[in-house]
């Protein structure tokens, strides 16, 4: 059976993978601690756009301080890629966004990396890098 072909839970597994990427953006989207400390798996590091380095903790943070808050999240341009327990998703992350009063520029590309653990996808990974203007 081909990466694109497997199944889980009785869907495609690119299916389970895009609903869980539709349910963190939504959760990021609202900034909702609750939900997305349950999609984050507990080693998650998440790559900002200028290099630095959040823990889960961090990310977390970011929501609980109000420092961070969104207008509109999506992903957008998304492909999925399966490789057994792992699916690694590239997209333009698209926000309008503002973090301790300063605008967040809105788009960039981003790759996000999915475990499944114990049946349930969780969120490992995430590296964004700005979309410079032409590219």
């Amino acid at each position: 059976m081909s990466a694109n072909t497997q199944r889980f839970e009785g869907e495609p597994v690119e299916n389970e993978v895009r609903k869980f990427a539709d349910a963190w953006t939504a959760a990021e989207r609202r900034g909702d601690t609750t939900a997305l400390g349950a999609l984050l798996a507990d080693d998650f590091v998440g790559i900002g756009p200028r290099g630095f380095m959040l823990t889960k903790e961090d990310w977390l943070a970011r929501h609980r301080s109000g420092d961070l808050k969104y207008e509109s999240f999506e992903l957008a341009d998304t492909r999925v890629r399966i490789y057994r327990d792992t699916a690694v998703l590239t997209a333009r992350q698209v926000a309008k966004a503002t973090y301790r009063g300063q605008g967040v520029p809105g788009q960039f590309r981003a790759t996000l990396v999915f475990v499944r653990d114990a049946g349930r996808w969780l969120l490992a990974g995430l590296h964004l890098s700005p979309i410079m203007e032409g590219a």
